[in-house]
């Protein structure tokens, strides 16, 4: 398998990745191992079975963003991106003076437990269970609002983190939560999408809007003016400019998280909360429903704006094949 992946990030880093993707060749590119689950430590020394692919996976992912980010043309540090994508990112990275630590933040990646997190190692909230709606904003701060030397600092100096997710999960997680349960998306975005790709669609009121609009919708837009929802990662986090000495991933977690919180050396009191009861997630069932009732010339042509957080990050594309869709 690792082979096969370094494979295809050196084709990536060659800027034949697309041409690919057209030719329909990525097929013959092995996929990626899976995000493995937590699983314990083996008492007799050995790794598990689980910590062996987890390795794989991790060292996959670190040779691919080092053959991307080692290119000429990729940026070295946030200061060599272009204004806009430099405050992007300055915008992300939420830091911890008292711990050391940068964390950049990305909607629909359990951002908010984050969040919360740094309030209580702040002392600002009392604990991560406190109930509530999050504010994103107050008692947070943010590398953005620092001055250049400050900035400069705390990336050579500090622990950076980043937790990411597979980028269709994370799509379809924003459709449902953002059209089907909050009123604001539906008036700002989703009577505008209606609109302009449904016939006779001007009296929505933007809380019907189907997974094929809002593909359609990300289809045409430009990445760095997305919304932080579903914008790329890549565009969120820039992993080429900043080096990044942890990538978690939201299929481990608890277990990802534990491991930053153990380094950062929190309070054993701080703890990463657990799923709300409320909470509906993306399963791999609900996942593959929304992509096998979706025009595969759609996720096909949207692929290549996702592309980059698909390769280095270790996802597999979709599978959205005649054969798989018919199980």
């Amino acid at each position: 398998l690792l082979p096969s992946m370094l494979m295809f990030g050196v084709i990536l880093a060659s800027s034949g990745l697309l041409l690919m993707i057209e030719r329909g060749i990525l097929a013959q590119v092995g996929p990626p191992p899976p995000h493995p689950p937590a699983g314990p430590s083996r008492r007799d020394g050995r790794d598990s079975p689980a910590e062996l692919e987890l390795e794989v996976l991790r060292d996959t992912r670190n040779r691919t963003i080092r053959a991307l980010c080692g290119q000429r043309s990729m940026p070295r540090s946030v200061w060599e991106l272009p204004p806009g994508q430099r405050r992007t990112v300055l915008r992300h990275l939420l830091v911890s003076d008292k711990y050391r630590f940068l964390y950049c933040y990305v909607p629909k990646v359990a951002c908010s437990n984050w969040k919360r997190i740094l309030k209580v190692l702040d002392g600002a909230l009392e604990s991560v269970d406190v109930q509530g709606k999050m504010d994103h904003k107050s008692d947070l701060v943010f590398l953005g609002d620092m001055k250049p030397e400050e900035i400069s600092y705390r990336l050579k100096h500090y622990y950076k983190f980043i937790f990411v997710r597979n980028p269709m999960e994370r799509l379809l997680s924003a459709y449902r939560n953002k059209f089907g349960e909050i009123k604001e998306y539906q008036q700002k975005y989703g009577v505008e999408i209606v609109r302009r790709y449904r016939k006779n669609g001007g009296n929505s009121a933007g809380d019907d809007v189907t997974f094929s609009e809002f593909l359609r919708y990300l289809l045409d837009e430009d990445v760095e003016r997305m919304n932080e929802h579903w914008m790329p990662i890549y565009n969120l986090c820039q992993p080429c400019a900043v080096r990044y000495d942890f990538i978690g991933s939201y299929e481990r977690l608890h277990a990802d998280a534990n491991h930053v919180l153990e380094h950062i050396q929190s309070p054993s009191f701080v703890r990463f909360p657990e799923r709300q009861a409320w909470y509906k997630p993306v399963t791999a069932e609900t996942l593959h429903y929304y992509l096998c009732n979706t025009q595969r010339r759609l996720i096909k042509e949207l692929l290549p704006k996702y592309i980059l957080d698909f390769s280095l990050f270790a996802y597999p594309l979709p599978n959205i094949t005649s054969e798989f869709c018919r199980q």
